[in-house]
């Protein structure tokens, strides 16, 4: 969460600026260039349009941009809006596996308190079942069937996708000592620890990619607006 506090804030902040030139600032430009308007560039001309139609129906625009904003609030607090974004960033390779690992910490965490606590394995397993994917809950119930039927919890919990090479020899050596409860609780930790180094590397190089986005837009609807402008000079020379 405080990862987040940063780019959010830049987010805002460039969110802010971009707001304040859209519905202040080319308005007004826009009666600078109505004379012109034939002579400008094509995204020019798009810019004018903006400036125009904030200008005569701007509270209209302004109602349309916080209807969108309230509807996109709106439809990310359903639950099949948030299962549909799950789904599609588990298909991105790389934050897929990030999300599996950490979906896998938490299980295993969860699973190896219900074991020290005295829970019998299976039911231990099926327990934190709500606690993956729905793509992982189908592995979990192969993985116990698996375990019921008397075959290892490490060969089980491998060969349907659930464990990383560490988990798979921390399980191997809980079997072996008896202890599976607190290797869980290890495996947990482990992949929490490498959770946090990926935010962290991944904040770093967001960061500067954002303001990079944002400093494009701000640094685009400037120039369009002052194109025009650049040409009279040039066609003075």
């Amino acid at each position: 969460m405080n990862a987040s506090i940063y780019p959010m804030l830049l987010v805002g902040v460039g969110g802010l600026v971009s707001l304040f030139l859209l519905f202040y600032v080319v308005p007004r430009f826009s009666r600078v260039y109505e004379d012109r308007s034939a002579d400008l560039p094509m995204f020019s001309k798009a810019l004018l349009a903006w400036g125009h139609a904030v200008e005569g129906h701007g509270l209209l625009v302004f109602a349309a941009l916080l209807g969108l904003a309230v509807g996109a609030a709106y439809a990310l607090r359903l639950s099949r809006v948030r299962a549909a974004a799950g789904d599609v960033l588990w298909r991105i390779p790389a934050i897929g596996e990030r999300l599996k690992v950490y979906q896998l910490a938490r299980f295993y965490r969860t699973t190896g308190m219900l074991l020290r606590g005295g829970i019998p394995l299976v039911a231990a397993l099926r327990m934190g079942t709500e606690l993956l994917h729905p793509v992982l809950r189908q592995r979990l119930a192969a993985a116990s069937r698996s375990i019921s039927e008397g075959n290892a919890v490490s060969r089980s919990m491998d060969s349907n996708g659930l464990t990383t090479p560490v988990a798979l020899r921390m399980l191997s050596v809980g079997e072996q000592g008896g202890n599976m409860g607190e290797m869980m609780d290890r495996i947990a930790a482990f992949h929490d620890e490498e959770i946090s180094r990926w935010v962290d590397w991944f904040t770093r190089l967001f960061e500067p990619l954002l303001m990079a986005a944002i400093g494009l837009v701000i640094g685009a609807i400037v120039i369009l607006m002052y194109m025009p402008i650049f040409e009279l000079a040039g066609s003075l020379q």
